[in-house]
């Protein structure tokens, strides 16, 4: 039987699935779970939940501070969890995890996989954890039923591509900058040079993140072949413009994705 991330995936054939991320627990709670509601009614395919860290290395300034008002308004790992499970009470949308090493090691391998496990999670992407010290992290999330989730960059070469292939389910999250997290002017050919030298090692499904925040970008991706692509600083600056009025907050990222969808 086809897992939830999968069968999205078979569902968007037909162009890119849209992967929107927005971090859990930002600007609190409540107001997150709405935004997580407010993504999946408006066409979102995969929910990507980050789990707010204090040194999150590969975020730029949008995600940093989104972090910040999550940490500030006490979200823990337990939080996190309770948001994934009110999301799954109400969509069947595949919700993936990114977070850091430190966050899951403090919590236990085990522990961590077995609650988002049970908390309704499909995937989870660690980061900061290079392939080569994934196997116990791999293991267990096999047993759990969770995709572990790869980062690609445009430095990788392609023999730790293979070794990455080997060990991701899901997808394969391609990062189409280099550097943080952010809005960027366009897409590189960088990252279409990326798409298609990863594509020659894999049959998972490849999506682009890292800068990707126009229809016209996932019209760029879509005609270059990404399985998906993800949007998270476009989205979060949507929740930071709005942090005072939340019904428009919630329009407008509505109105963003169904934009997005449009391609």
């Amino acid at each position: 039987m086809m897992g939830r991330i999968e069968t999205a995936f078979a569902a968007a054939a037909s162009k890119p699935a849209f992967i929107g991320f927005t971090v859990a627990g930002d600007p609190d709670t409540a107001t997150c779970i709405r935004i997580a509601r407010a993504l999946i009614a408006g066409g979102t395919d995969i929910l990507e939940l980050g789990v707010p860290f204090s040194d999150p290395v590969a975020d730029g300034p949008t995600i940093q501070k989104a972090d910040e008002r999550a940490l500030a308004a006490g979200t823990t790992p337990d939080t996190v969890f309770e948001i994934a499970r009110e999301i799954r009470k109400v969509s069947g949308v595949p919700i993936v995890f990114l977070t850091y090493y430190n966050i899951v090691y403090r919590r236990g391998i085990k522990r961590f996989y077995r609650e988002a496990h049970d908390a309704g999670v499909d995937g989870i992407l660690i980061a900061d954890m290079p392939v080569e010290e994934s196997e116990e992290v791999c293991a267990v999330a096999a047993r759990c039923g969770i995709d572990p989730i790869f980062l690609i960059t445009q430095t990788t070469t392609d023999d730790r591509i293979k070794k990455i292939a080997a060990k991701a389910h899901g997808y394969l999250y391609l990062v189409a900058v280099l550097g943080v997290t952010g809005v960027r002017d366009q897409v590189s050919e960088g990252a279409i040079d990326l798409l298609h030298r990863v594509r020659k090692h894999t049959k998972l499904p490849l999506a682009l993140g890292f800068g990707i925040s126009t229809p016209a970008h996932a019209r760029t991706c879509a005609r270059a072949g990404a399985d998906g692509v993800i949007v998270g600083s476009a989205i979060v600056e949507i929740v930071e413009r709005n942090l005072s009025d939340h019904d428009t907050m919630v329009l407008e990222l509505q109105d963003y994705v169904q934009s997005m969808k449009r391609v």
